[in-house]
């Protein structure tokens, strides 16, 4: 009789240990869910603010690329319209010196983190005026390397990257449609000559153009919309 009783009482404490171990192995992918729930929240990005990026836009930026990002002047790019990721990469490279210019370095050093991803979520919300090309002839021979590339050359097509109508592809391959003439011919040419080193694919598809076919992909490009 001892004998059977200290048996049920082994029986019954090794079942409730043992539906302890049931609870507590069903309760731990749930707790670890939150962890990690909370811990992803905790380190997600910040919403861009868009007041704030209109209002460095309009202290930093503005007096040389226009309001609302649609520069009047050939020489500086229009910005309206543009993915914030590729926005966003290009005023890092300036910051770290990986793009150089002097004037952009200047200016985006006057930027953290935070105005960054400002600024640029706010350029992208406005709207991008639409260009003109200003030859006929010239905006043909930019078409056909826009389009076809120049395969004799190992020149791919620009639109197989910026999309046909170079609406871009978000972060990657950047609006082109509308930008100005100038600054385009001077990109490229800063590419070609390897002035411009931040795109180690964009070298090596235009080191063969001629000045002729860079003058025709911007006026061109300049059309697009």
């Amino acid at each position: 009789m001892i004998d059977i009783v200290e048996s049920e009482g082994f029986c019954a404490h090794n079942f409730k240990f043992v539906a302890m171990k049931l609870i507590a192995s069903l309760m731990m992918p749930a707790a670890l869910a939150v962890v990690a729930v909370t811990a992803f929240a905790a380190d997600a990005p910040a919403k861009p603010d868009l007041a704030k990026g209109e209002a460095t836009y309009s202290g930093v930026c503005a007096a040389c690329h226009g309001a609302g990002g649609n520069s009047e002047v050939p020489n500086y790019p229009v910005l309206a319209q543009q993915f914030p990721g590729y926005l966003v990469k290009q005023l890092q490279e300036f910051k770290s010196g990986k793009r150089e210019d002097a004037v952009m370095q200047g200016m985006a050093a006057t930027l953290d983190d935070e105005g960054v991803r400002d600024v640029s979520a706010w350029l992208g919300t406005q709207k991008a005026k639409n260009g003109v090309a200003q030859s006929k002839d010239l905006a043909a021979v930019g078409e056909s390397i826009y389009r076809g590339g120049a395969q004799d050359r190992g020149i791919a097509a620009c639109a197989g990257c910026h999309s046909p109508n170079g609406a871009g592809v978000p972060v990657q391959f950047p609006r082109l449609a509308g930008q100005h003439q100038e600054y385009t011919v001077k990109q490229l040419s800063d590419f070609r000559g390897g002035k411009r080193t931040n795109s180690t694919v964009m070298h090596d598809e235009v080191k063969y153009l001629t000045d002729h076919e860079i003058q025709g992909l911007a006026d061109y490009i300049a059309g697009l919309r």
